[in-house]
């Protein structure tokens, strides 16, 4: 059994290209085809633990979730991690192999290649159809060469190419058309078609614009999809757009954006409940009066924890806790709440120690060999099920340690909770995707009536909605022939 592929692109980066890949996978197993997501390339903090023991980024671990899969590393065999502005930690196949600066990835692009055909060929022999994900943009000339992620690959396999374009950014058609002239012959070729995302208003202002398109370009629009508000979608690695306002909020959350910040998916379901009014704080924000912050992962540790001191955020928790406040310290966050952070092999950066916050009596080594492993328990404090997933390189000793916040089902202690109940830290991310210890950690954290708010099953319903998207708004029968659903579908 070979598969039918089918890639889609966009023209920018968030132009729609995981939404477009989810809404896909599930589309298909509707139909009962045997669907496989894949991304050769994922530049992203965001990552998720795979089956096999790997990582992937989230966006993968979700359109597996929309194809009926688990996640597995072939769904995404390149994951870069940027860790300073001009480099990354490259991780082929679920491990990491080390960071190089982009100049040296340039030149490593033919090896991890290798690595994508490979995972590509082994995909194929296993599902009826691989939906595919570029990034970034095919038209970004100066990667073009040993191109992997996009047309590189599209044509190392004779795939067909969807280009997706987001109108809500505006100049949809300079985008589509931009991208199109950018794109040499055989790369125009192989694009069969234009799908428009997040169209607000009356499509029929839109059509002379559609027709125009197909008439200067020869292509099909397959259709437009609308906006749709309210989907709660794991985020490959952009933070949201826009913050959500409640005045009526019962728990206020502050949450400092980080430079290096990753798995802020961590925070989806404090977002999603509707008695908290979540702040994602910026650069060059007062961090504000609240009930509860929270630190979050990182990919440079020492160098955020820095970055906080400059920002005042070490103030500014020590007033929090003073009057009253909780904190909580997720996996990097953990780790800077201890009293130093060291890195001897320079892992995440320059080789040193850094002091940190002081607030929980432990320190933290920075090891070769990243822990990758899901993971399950209970609160320690409340006996609710936790479940989520560990992705760290540093392994934290002390006094603290003592008091852990989970027991885990394989007998392993997590995490530390202060003597005064105030601090809360912990290296497991989705700390609060079980509905039960949601719960117990918002009445952790003063809200004692909190609400029930299951955020996987939000995000299920939300792939239920792109799924029926397609259904309304895209060409089907084009889709069908593309992907092989009449051939294949049981």
């Amino acid at each position: 059994m070979t598969a039918h592929v089918l890639m889609v692109q966009g023209c920018t980066s968030d132009a729609g290209k995981s939404t477009v890949v989810t809404a896909l996978c599930r589309w298909l197993r509707r139909r009962g085809v045997a669907v496989a997501p894949f991304k050769p390339q994922n530049m992203a903090l965001n990552a998720a633990v795979t089956i096999d023991g790997g990582e992937i980024g989230r966006a993968q671990a979700v359109q597996a979730q929309a194809a009926g899969v688990p996640p597995h590393t072939d769904f995404n065999p390149v994951l870069l991690k940027p860790n300073s502005d001009i480099g990354a930690q490259v991780i082929v196949h679920g491990h990491a192999i080390g960071s190089m600066d982009a100049r040296d990835y340039h030149a490593y692009k033919r090896v991890a290649m290798e690595a994508v055909l490979a995972s590509h060929a082994r995909l194929s022999m296993q599902y009826q159809a691989i939906v595919v994900e570029g990034a970034g943009s095919p038209a970004e000339i100066n990667l073009r060469d040993r191109d992997i992620a996009n047309m590189g690959y599209a044509e190392a396999v004779d795939c067909p190419v969807l280009l997706v374009a987001d109108i809500d950014r505006g100049g949809v058609f300079a985008h589509l058309v931009g991208t199109l002239a950018l794109l040499s012959e055989s790369e125009r070729a192989r694009v069969v078609g234009f799908v428009i995302n997040r169209f607000r208003g009356d499509i029929a202002l839109l059509q002379p614009g559609l027709d125009w398109l197909e008439r200067e370009t020869g292509k099909p629009v397959l259709g437009v999809l609308p906006y749709l508000h309210g989907l709660h979608l794991e985020a490959e690695d952009a933070l949201p757009r826009e913050r959500e306002v409640r005045e009526a909020a019962k728990l206020r959350v502050a949450i400092p954006v980080l430079p290096r910040i990753s798995n802020h998916t961590d925070f989806d379901a404090l977002r999603a409940h509707p008695q908290l009014d979540v702040h994602l704080v910026g650069p060059g924000e007062t961090p504000p009066a609240c009930d509860l912050m929270v630190l979050p992962g990182s990919k440079s540790t020492r160098a955020d924890l820095a970055w906080l001191r400059y920002a005042g955020w070490d103030a500014a928790i020590a007033k929090h806790l003073r009057y009253g406040g909780k904190l909580i310290g997720i996996c990097g966050g953990f780790q800077m709440l201890g009293q130093a952070i060291h890195d001897p092999l320079g892992i995440e950066g320059e080789a040193g120690s850094s002091e940190g916050l002081g607030w929980l009596a432990m320190e933290t080594t920075l090891e070769s060999g990243k822990q990758l492993r899901q993971a399950s328990g209970r609160l320690v404090f409340d006996g609710a099920t936790v479940r989520g997933y560990e992705i760290h390189c540093g392994i934290s000793r002390g006094e603290a340690l003592r008091a852990p916040v989970c027991v885990l089902d394989d007998g392993r202690r997590d995490g530390a909770l202060s003597a005064d109940g105030q601090i809360l830290g912990t290296y497991l991310h989705g700390l609060f995707d079980e509905p039960a210890a949601l719960l117990a950690l918002l009445h952790w954290a003063g809200l004692r009536d909190a609400v029930a708010v299951d955020v996987r099953a939000l995000r299920e319903a939300s792939i239920e909605r792109l799924a029926d998207a397609v259904e309304a708004h895209l060409d089907t029968d084009i889709l069908s022939k593309l992907l092989g659903v009449n051939a294949c579908a049981v």
